[in-house]
């Protein structure tokens, strides 16, 4: 069992979770109404259909599959870190995990609302790095 310590690396962990959580029923509440209006037939590609669809209903969908892909090595480099620290996890992490988490949030709000691409981009690209200082972290506690 992970001592009381590791629940400071665990909470940016359940954070971007409960975000992704709340992407999935702003996507639903967008994207039905327009499924309705439209329509489509069962058999219906997904580039047809996304060329019937607003751009700003496209986005929330695009963006909750983006939050599927990456941010799993996140949760699995957070856990990672969690427990082969024994649950004695370091603040330099925890901080690394609060950033991912935030800066993944607002790569969310700009990929949902405005999708500003260049923003968008370098949010994606701090929050690549962030990943990438946690996996170095993690490589070093394992393999050394």
């Amino acid at each position: 069992m992970l001592q009381a310590a590791a629940s400071g690396l665990l909470g940016p962990v359940i954070a971007l979770n409960a975000w992704t959580l709340a992407m999935e029923v702003w996507m639903y509440a967008v994207n039905i109404p327009v499924m309705q209006k439209l329509n489509p037939e069962n058999t219906i590609t997904k580039s047809q259909l996304d060329a019937q669809t607003p751009a700003s209903a496209r986005w929330k969908r695009d963006n909750y599959n983006h939050l599927m892909e990456q941010p799993t090595q996140f949760y699995a480099l957070s856990l990672t870190l969690a427990v082969a620290r024994g649950g004695q996890v370091e603040a330099v992490d925890v901080l690394l995990a609060w950033m991912y988490t935030g800066t993944r949030i607002l790569h969310s709000l700009v990929h949902v609302t405005s999708n500003t691409i260049m923003v968008r981009f370098s949010l994606f690209a701090f929050s690549s790095g962030l990943l990438a200082i946690m996996t170095a972290r993690a490589a070093a506690l394992v393999f050394l």
